[in-house]
């Protein structure tokens, strides 16, 4: 009991070290200045939150055992599987019917979420399937983007021309990043992919007589519909003029709202067809253990190398979408936080897990979203949600692990009871 309470202590300590300047001063504008406003009531309740949830947490992990904690473990990961089977289905009907239920800036929500899921189902190839931790994808998201926007600006094709050529020029770009890091794992593949993603971002920002710099590129062609045009007249070859309707800004949100639909759900199929390939058991064979990998005679560098080109080209068919949708695209929409926040989204949702990127997606994107009327308290709640997260389900929401072979009726495995993630 000695050893809990000095680490509830210990945490209620941090917390404090935390909460103290960020909660606990506020500036306020006086006609000197600004001063600084106490407030240790708030600092005290979420210290004593700290110190009364880390007890509990500590008295509830002590009265489990580990025989009781493992079938829980199991019977969630089953449940979990079960609930897939419905709530698959739901979320795919309720993303048909959206358009017709919500305005306009509910659809906006929509495409940005839909984008998110698509970027994090590219990268659960990576990370998920292979095992191979990268914090660079942002670098094939602008790979897209740039290649749409300089072929479709520069030699007048359009979007849907434009999109396979993006998605292959960003699958070139991950095998030449796949080379050099073939015989890196863990810590040092994260680096280097790191340096990689910023490595392109600042290339584009300074090769201004292509890229145009921090400028960016503006008036980017917009997709068009068996060529109809979305005007905002009923002119000829328009799609407001050939179905004979009043034209309204919010038919091109409905249609770039099922693009990034189809363009998503096309992803969540490949994805799905190459795990159940030779490939794709090659990929789950790499994450739990490279040498066993190799004994296996599995050719380890065609393996990685499909991997990050298959995840890049996703990526790049997302940037494509990115740089039609916004019709303008500079280097600030391709920086570091926005592939840590698809990491997270794959993190948080179960490695190798569709469902669990959706759901993710729905809370990181739509949530944070959705609350900016607390924009003071909105940054606070998602790091407690993520910490949560992390104390509840380490491995994300939805991390079970489907045998492959199985002797008699296949049974669903926790994800706490598999090595994963040591490449």
């Amino acid at each position: 009991m000695s050893a809990a309470l000095r680490d509830a202590f210990l945490s209620a300590l941090v917390a404090l070290g935390l909460f103290g300047p960020m909660v606990g001063l506020l500036t306020a504008p006086t006609d000197r200045g600004l001063v600084l406003i106490p407030r240790p009531l708030p600092v005290a309740a979420l210290v004593a939150a700290v110190f009364v949830g880390r007890l509990g947490l500590l008295a509830w992990r002590a009265g489990a055992s580990r025989r009781t904690e493992r079938r829980s473990l199991r019977t969630f990961a089953e449940q979990a599987t079960h609930a897939s089977r419905y709530l698959a289905p739901a979320l795919l009907v309720a993303a048909l019917v959206l358009p017709a239920l919500v305005g306009r800036y509910y659809l906006d929500l929509g495409v940005l979420v839909l984008t998110y899921v698509m970027l994090g189902w590219g990268l659960n190839i990576v990370v998920g399937l292979a095992g191979l931790l990268d914090l660079g994808y942002a670098a094939f998201y602008a790979v897209g983007a740039y290649s749409y926007a300089l072929i479709a600006t520069d030699f007048g094709l359009g979007f849907w021309t434009c999109l396979p050529l993006a998605g292959m020029l960003a699958a070139l770009w991950g095998i030449l990043l796949g080379f050099p890091v073939l015989r890196l794992r863990g810590d040092y593949l994260a680096i280097v992919t790191l340096a990689f993603g910023e490595i392109i971002r600042v290339v584009i920002t300074n090769w201004v007589s292509l890229t145009g710099g921090p400028n960016g590129i503006s008036g980017i062609p917009r997709p068009t519909l068996f060529g109809l045009r979305f005007a905002a007249n009923d002119a000829p070859g328009t799609f407001a003029g050939f179905f004979h309707i009043a034209p309204s800004p919010i038919q091109r949100v409905i249609f770039l709202y099922y693009v990034i639909l189809a363009l998503a759900l096309l992803t969540n199929w490949i994805t799905l067809r190459l795990r159940r390939l030779p490939l794709g058991r090659a990929w789950e064979a790499l994450r739990e253990d490279e040498i066993a990998c190799r004994s296996l005679g599995i050719n380890v560098t065609t393996t990685k190398l499909t991997a990050f080109a298959m995840g890049a080209m996703f990526a790049g068919f997302a940037g494509s979408f990115f740089a039609t949708r916004q019709g303008f695209i500079s280097p600030e929409s391709f920086t570091f936080i926005e592939s840590a926040t698809v990491v997270a989204i794959v993190v948080l949702g179960g490695m190798g897990s569709q469902l669990g990127v959706v759901l993710a997606a729905l809370v990181m994107i739509g949530g944070s979203e959705l609350s900016r009327s607390f924009a003071d308290y909105r940054m606070l709640v998602f790091g407690l949600g993520l910490v949560t997260m992390m104390v509840l389900r380490p491995r994300g929401l939805i991390a079970g692990r489907t045998p492959s072979v199985t002797l008699g009726r296949p049974r669903e495995i926790a994800a706490e009871l598999v090595a994963e993630g040591r490449g």
